[in-house]
């Protein structure tokens, strides 16, 4: 097999640096927008910052989305527009389903500025599929005993959304999704199954290959659908794997806001602007101007 029967594209990222830390951004790209439901992919670090400092992304908006945060180090204060208040740590997951609208901030709790935050992980958007983009909006924790964890020929792996290796997560999908950590040992192997419409793997650190073709870091690798592969490592890595059913209808993205229809996302700007938002109880003093010109956009 040759590395084009098994790689349809490979995505390099967008790095952005926010202050203390650089998110590294691979999806939406000019080449792809989506891989099944994902449609935003970003990796956060790894970032040590100083004593006092902490992440503070003020209060913002998003529409006709789902989020999900996922970390390997650190923790991270939710609020939302719901009133949740929910602080995720390292292996647990963190849904935010936005629908027709809500309003969040991410905050390093005061516990670790005291000590100088970490932080590391992934952040993933999720598009909600036809007819479901304005449901109600909703947020789940699940913690890190209750996602389903395998181990088997040197590979460890969580499955954080789907259905992977036999194994079922209890967080809520809309779209059929598969979504895993891989931590790989020294000479570690996993199988990579083909049943998903679309999957990608990106390697967060460490070295990877996937039935023989090295995979950078850093870098999103669109495999092929229906190509089984193999994912191996001499030295040891972690490994993200997601990906899941195909939509039939684009996805427009621009800034926080998501939607199949542009004139939606119009209109969110629009309420955003006029403050017709809900606001986020216990972090109500600031918020995040709308940009002339946004980090994140599609390109349909």
């Amino acid at each position: 097999m040759t590395n084009d029967d098994l790689v349809l594209q490979t995505i390099e990222p967008v790095t952005h640096d926010l202050g203390g830390f650089k998110v590294h951004r691979t999806l939406p790209n000019k080449v792809r927008t989506m891989v099944g439901p994902f449609l935003f992919f970003d990796q956060m670090g790894p970032a040590h910052l100083s004593v006092g400092q902490g992440m503070d992304v003020r209060p913002h908006p998003h529409i006709n989305l789902a989020t999900v945060t996922y970390l390997f180090a650190g923790a991270i204060d939710h609020r939302d527009s719901l009133g949740t208040l929910a602080t995720i740590e390292p292996g647990a997951v963190n849904l935010m389903t936005a629908g027709s609208g809500i309003v969040h901030s991410e905050r390093s709790p005061s516990a670790e500025r005291a000590v100088g935050p970490e932080l590391s992980g992934i952040q993933t958007w999720i598009a909600l599929p036809d007819g479901r983009e304005e449901m109600a909006p909703a947020f789940e924790h699940v913690a890190k005993a209750d996602l389903p964890a395998i181990e088997d020929n040197g590979a460890k792996a969580r499955v954080i959304m789907g259905s992977l290796w036999g194994r079922q997560a209890p967080t809520t999908t809309y779209a059929g999704t598969i979504y895993a950590d891989i931590v790989l040992g020294s000479g570690g192997a996993i199988p990579i199954d083909a049943e998903a419409d679309e999957r990608a793997v990106y390697v967060t650190e460490g070295e990877a290959s996937l039935d023989g073709l090295p995979l950078d870091p850093m870098t999103l690798y669109v495999l092929r659908p229906g190509v089984a592969a193999t994912l191996r490592s001499d030295r040891g890595a972690r490994v993200m794997l997601c990906g899941g059913e195909a939509f039939a209808t684009p996805r427009h993205v621009w800034w926080n806001f998501v939607s199949s229809s542009r004139e939606r996302i119009n209109e969110a700007k629009r309420a955003w602007k006029a403050g017709e938002f809900a606001k986020v109880p216990g972090d109500d003093k600031e918020w995040i101007p709308i940009p002339d010109v946004p980090m994140t956009v599609s390109y349909p």
